[in-house]
């Protein structure tokens, strides 16, 4: 699936970054990005021919079904997971927004072709690529995350910067998504990789590679750059972000670098860029990094598991295999408290 957000995959120094194994964050509690999270459940968790998983009424059930199991598998790790959800989006990610619509209706109609000409592999392709989250997906999933126990936080805006203001003020280890726009939040680490670690097998290959967190200090990546966060911001804005997809051109991630260190000054160097489209206000896409909308009156609790509610919901209401889900309920009953209750270990021997 296709990163969404600022790309900085190209410009994060390899001290900055690490891989490690998910047991490595036991005891740790991490923000998810709800959406983030959904779109890659949905994109991976489908049948041959690209379909996604469907219940005997029709409901798409890939996203509940990610969200189901791999909540599981993160907390018999011993990770501690937070859900968090974009609330409204800015004004500013309105054309982006119409974009992603156009753009996975083209892959609809594309995957609909590659299927009735029998090009499986093209279908899956497209069909990954025309994704799409619904209103009814989101609540499906909060409503299931109530039931398991596990915290879930409504962002006013960006999912993400929400995440990061919870990182920043101390009460998440890191943000976790696929996308870097949480390092331009602020958030002081990001976990990548979480919704799909494990044996991935390779796009049109009959191969298959091992996939594991990859954990990025936003800290050392500033000093290895030798980079301030707002500078980190305007390359970002210099790239593309989801507020000016196109960014600019001619500027890639060491042109971008190159630009912020003649400039020094973020403001400056903003003030020197020549905007050709007068619907973008590069000066606004900054200050929103710098100072998203947040929720402070979030509230972090875990809840013992309702067995009932979620045998209901995923069993009777989404046909659900009954016997898959009561095993997968042992485990999680079985490793729900002492994760929950587990005290945080250090990461400083990964870095």
């Amino acid at each position: 699936m296709k990163i969404l957000g600022v790309n900085l995959k190209d410009l994060i120094p390899e001290k900055a970054k690490q891989e490690i194994d998910l047991k490595a964050l036991k005891g740790y509690t991490v923000a998810l990005d709800g959406y983030n999270m959904l779109y890659q459940f949905l994109a991976a968790i489908r049948q041959p021919d690209g379909t996604p998983l469907i219940d005997s009424k029709g409901n798409i059930t890939s996203h509940i079904s990610g969200l189901f199991y791999r909540t599981i598998n993160l907390i018999e790790e011993g990770v501690k997971p937070i859900y968090v959800f974009d609330g409204k989006p800015p004004e500013m990610k309105k054309k982006e927004i119409e974009d992603r619509i156009n753009r996975r209706q083209q892959y609809a109609e594309k995957y609909q072709k590659a299927k009735q000409e029998g090009k499986i592999e093209e279908a899956k392709k497209y069909a990954q690529a025309s994704t799409s989250l619904s209103n009814k997906m989101v609540e499906d999933a909060k409503q299931l995350l109530t039931y398991m126990g596990i915290p879930w936080v409504q962002a006013p805006a960006d999912g993400e910067a929400q995440a990061a203001y919870m990182a920043k003020k101390g009460d998440v280890y890191a943000t976790g998504s696929q996308d870097y726009d949480s390092l331009l939040f602020g958030s002081p680490k990001l976990l990548r990789n979480l919704a799909i670690t494990g044996k991935r097998k390779l796009p049109n290959k009959e191969e298959y590679i091992e996939i594991k967190p990859e954990l990025i200090n936003l800290n050392d990546m500033l000093k290895a750059l030798e980079i301030t966060r707002e500078q980190l911001i305007v390359i970002g804005i210099l790239l593309g972000t989801d507020f000016n997809p196109d960014g600019f051109k001619g500027y890639g991630p060491k042109t971008a670098l190159k630009y912020v260190k003649e400039h020094r000054d973020p403001i400056k160097a903003l003030s020197s860029l020549k905007v050709n489209d007068e619907d973008i206000d590069i000066m606004k896409i900054y200050e929103y990094f710098l100072n998203p909308p947040s929720n402070p009156n979030y509230k972090i609790e875990w809840r013992d598991p309702n067995e009932e509610k979620i045998i209901d919901m995923l069993v009777r209401e989404h046909d659900f295999n009954d016997d898959r889900v009561k095993k997968a309920l042992e485990r999680l009953k079985k490793s729900f408290k002492e994760s929950v209750k587990s005290k945080q270990a250090r990461l400083d021997n990964w870095f």
